[in-house]
C-alpha cells in the first residue's frame, strides 16, 4: 500500500488533486483509516490514474473521463467522442490562427504608421429586427450625393412613424445598394427599429424584417459620416488582412445622433465570410 503522498509522487499529480478525484468518485483510495482519515492506495491503481491523466490531456472533462472509465463505452462510442474532441481542437486551433493573424495585422499597422489604429474591428453576428422603412435614390455613393437624400428620408420616416403612434425601440439603420439601372446611382433604405408585433400592411411606410447577418465585420465610427473614410478603410483592411471577403453591402447603425454631428456614434457593419 502507498500513502497518498507517495501515490501522488508516482502519479505526478498533487495530493490536493487526488483528494478531489476521491470527492467526485473518479479515483477512490483503496483504504481510508477510520481513525485518522489517512488515504492509502494500491500500486495497481496507478493504471487508472494514468488513464485519467491521459484522457485529461486530450481535453476531456473529468465528467467525461469518469464516464469512459466507469461505463466502458464500446469502440464506436469512443471513436465518436474522440472525433468530436478532434473537431473541437481543430476549431480552437483555427480560432487561435485567426487571432494570430489579427495580432500580425496590428503589428504591421504599428510598424507602418508608428501608432496603434484607433479603429477596432470586431466580427460578430447581427440579429434580424423588424423595421419601418422608406427608400430613396442618390446619384452616387459620394457623401455630397448621399447626405441630401438620407437626411430628409429619415426625417420623413420619423414623422410618419410618430403620426402612426408606433414606438421606435432601437437604433436606426441605413442600408445602401446599387440601383438596378446600373448607372452608378444608389438605392438608400432608411429604417427605424420597431416592435416585432407591428403589422406589415401599412401604406405610409414599409414594414420589413431586416435580415440577420451571420458574420459581420463591425467598426464604431465617431463624428459625421462624411468623415468616415478612415473607418471604412480600416474595415476593408481588416477584411483583407484577416482572411475574409465581403458578401454584401455595408449597413450603418446609428447608436447616438445628437444635433451636433461631431457627437454621432455609428456602427458600420459589413457581412463577411472566410475565404
Amino acid at each position: 500500500m502507498l500513502n497518498i503522498g507517495d501515490f501522488a509522487g508516482h502519479g505526478r499529480v498533487s495530493v490536493r488533486m487526488l483528494r478531489h478525484y476521491d470527492a467526485i468518485g473518479l479515483l477512490r483510495p483503496a483504504r481510508v483509516d477510520p481513525v485518522t482519515g489517512y488515504r492509502s492506495y494500491e500500486a495497481g491503481q496507478l493504471a487508472r490514474l494514468n488513464r485519467v491523466i491521459a484522457l485529461k490531456e486530450l481535453g476531456f472533462t473529468l465528467q467525461q473521463v469518469r464516464a469512459v472509465l466507469d461505463e466502458q463505452p464500446d469502440p464506436a462510442e469512443l471513436r465518436g467522442m474522440l472525433r468530436l474532441r478532434r473537431a473541437q481542437l481543430a476549431e480552437a486551433i483555427a480560432a487561435d490562427e485567426r487571432r494570430l493573424a489579427r495580432v500580425e495585422a496590428r503589428l504591421r499597422t504599428i510598424e507602418s504608421e508608428g501608432t496603434m489604429s484607433e479603429h477596432d474591428v470586431v466580427v460578430k453576428p447581427v440579429p434580424s429586427v423588424r423595421a419601418a422603412q422608406l427608400s430613396g435614390v442618390a446619384a452616387s455613393y459620394a457623401p455630397e450625393d448621399i447626405t441630401p437624400v438620407i437626411g430628409p428620408l429619415f426625417e420623413e420616416l420619423c414623422r410618419r412613424v410618430a403620426e402612426a403612434g408606433i414606438e421606435v425601440v432601437g437604433p436606426s439603420v441605413a442600408r445602401y445598394e446599387d440601383a438596378p439601372e446600373g448607372d452608378g446611382s444608389v438605392v438608400i433604405r432608411a429604417a427605424l427599429q420597431i416592435a416585432p408585433a407591428v403589422r406589415d400592411d401599412r401604406e405610409d411606410f414599409e414594414v420589413v424584417d431586416l435580415p440577420p447577418i451571420e458574420e459581420a465585420a463591425t467598426v464604431v465610427h465617431r463624428g459625421p459620416l462624411d468623415g468616415a473614410v478612415g473607418s471604412f478603410q480600416a474595415l476593408a483592411r481588416f477584411i483583407e488582412e484577416n482572411g475574409y471577403r465581403s458578401t454584401g453591402y455595408a449597413r450603418e447603425r446609428y447608436l447616438e445622433t445628437p444635433d451636433d454631428v461631431s457627437g454621432w456614434v455609428v456602427e458600420l457593419q459589413e457581412p463577411v465570410v472566410r475565404r
